[in-house]
């Protein structure tokens, strides 16, 4: 049962940590790259983005799910790749709840995000919630990463 535990452990953050990279340097740069405008490019990023996002949140409960299984004691929690999942689920939480929806709205102020001057208050406000958007999936990453090593050398133990 313990295999078992942890390969869901295993899969939920792999599948996580590469659906997040296949995203930022496939999908993105696909989009950006292809489509005629940096509008459309947009809401195709912004779709997938959420889909990520509740994709994430599903692989954290399986994650924190399948560790306390393993070690059914708040001593699980304390360890640093549960600590590493549960705070990417906390930032993908506020993410998609905060920041993903500010965005489509001030999107949809503006009609055109590219066609909106950068001195525009709503454009200020959109580029700095996008900056934030971009850190937030950075930080999820990098704690993906760092979580996903801890899971796998703690696999042998």
């Amino acid at each position: 049962m313990n295999s078992i535990l942890r390969f869901v452990q295993v899969f939920a953050l792999g599948t996580w940590v590469g659906s997040i990279i296949y995203l930022s340097f496939v999908v993105t740069r696909g989009a950006f790259g292809v489509l005629q405008s940096r509008d459309q490019a947009g809401l195709v990023v912004g779709y997938s983005l959420a889909r990520l996002h509740y994709m994430g949140m599903v692989a954290a409960v399986l994650f924190l799910v399948a560790g306390f299984a393993l070690a059914p004691s708040l001593k699980a929690f304390v360890q640093p790749a549960m600590l590493g999942v549960f705070l990417m689920l906390l930032l993908t939480v506020v993410s998609q709840t905060r920041v993903t929806p500010r965005l489509a709205e001030l999107r949809t102020e503006m009609v055109s995000v590219d066609a909106t001057p950068k001195d525009n208050p709503l454009r200020v406000e959109f580029d700095r919630l996008h900056q934030t958007s971009v850190r937030i999936e950075v930080v999820v990453l990098l704690l993906g990463i760092v979580s996903l090593f801890f899971t796998v050398r703690n696999a042998g133990k």
